[in-house]
């Protein structure tokens, strides 16, 4: 339980203080929720939940696959609630993550060097199978696929809802498994907000059929998938964008010498999204979600800075199908595999 004396809270665990983003204001109508490591708060919220529901108990073993972050917020989760952790993990998981990882009681294995993420995500997948085979009372997390990790951003939520005025709001952020723009959108929407849900996606990820393209710099874990995941869910997005290398880099370097806030890849595609967003809609607050900080691509993003194209010049493509993508950054709405707003029940 966590102690109150004010409105600021002390936290009974790191976890519960990492999943808590920070609201910053970074200019007239846009909004930035930075966080340290946001998928701590898909695990809490997907752990308490599944105690809540009796379908696991204090003691047991959590697993699933993780090309990093998730297998730190997963541990983090477990610590937490007296959980044993297990990850099936790509070669991607470093070493400061692996030493943390093991302090905290959780372990890992890595599946064998793969230059191709959807044999390296297939690899992952194939193991955990394995694995609840041989123990059949470990309860696979299923991040890419569990609607349970929504749960944790139904707090988040109302917390926007309460902070921002009563105007028409933006949500932008990269889709990854939808938990996080998925979850914030629904709930803003239960709540009687008037939302539009903009989601980024790398090149080549599937998950709005955009395989058939390619970004040779760009890695698609983290925002997009080379395999499908079933908890996206694409009826809820009303834009999609999609961005290469250069413009989540130019977007990344732009927000910390703009802002100050000093945050990864992604956050740095969905400042440019979201500054892109407040110009075509002026009336409406967009908020924009900067998932982890900029520790892991100093060198890949921002060693180099001032050789990088300012982000105010660069704009979508604005294209009526996933045919037509380009890079460096194309835009729809006529997002695949959208239900039309008449149709569902």
């Amino acid at each position: 339980m966590t102690v109150t004396r004010s409105s600021e809270p002390i936290h009974d665990h790191i976890a519960d203080a990492l999943a808590d983003p920070a609201p910053v204001q970074v200019a007239d109508g846009l909004v930035c929720l930075r966080f340290e490591i946001m998928k701590v708060r898909s695990a809490l919220g997907a752990v308490r939940r599944l105690l809540a529901e009796g379908r696991v108990r204090p003691g047991d073993t959590l697993v699933d696959s993780s090309s990093g972050i998730y297998a730190h917020a997963l541990a983090l989760a477990c610590h937490r609630y007296g959980m044993r952790c297990h990850i099936v993990g790509s070669t991607t998981v470093d070493r400061v993550l692996r030493i943390q990882l093991e302090i905290l009681g959780a372990t890992l294995e890595q599946v064998r060097p793969s230059a191709d993420l959807k044999l390296d995500q297939s690899l992952r997948v194939q193991r955990i199978g394995e694995l609840l085979l041989a123990n059949p009372s470990y309860h696979w997390m299923r991040q890419y696929h569990d609607d349970v990790h929504y749960a944790g951003y139904r707090e988040i939520a109302e917390r926007i809802d309460r902070a921002l005025p009563e105007r028409p709001l933006t949500v932008v952020g990269g889709v990854g498994t939808g938990a996080s723009t998925g979850a914030l959108a629904t709930y803003l929407r239960r709540a009687g907000r008037d939302v539009e849900l903009v989601g980024i996606q790398p090149f080549g990820s599937v998950t709005f059929d955009a395989g058939h393209t390619a970004d040779p710099d760009m890695i698609i874990a983290g925002i997009g998938s080379a395999i499908p995941f079933r908890n996206v869910r694409h009826e809820l997005y009303d834009r999609v964008h999609w961005t290469a290398f250069p413009v989540a880099r130019s977007g990344a370097v732009a927000m910390l010498r703009d802002t100050g806030i000093f945050a990864g890849l992604s956050a740095g595609a969905a400042y440019a999204v979201a500054r892109h967003e407040r110009r075509r809609a002026p009336r409406r607050t967009v908020v924009f979600l900067a998932p982890d900080t900029g520790h892991r691509y100093v060198d890949a993003a921002f060693a180099g800075h001032e050789t990088v194209a300012p982000v105010e010049s660069l704009s979508p493509l604005d294209v009526d199908d996933v045919t037509e993508l380009q890079l460096p950054w194309s835009m729809t709405e006529n997002v695949p595999g959208r239900v039309p707003a008449g149709a569902l029940a």
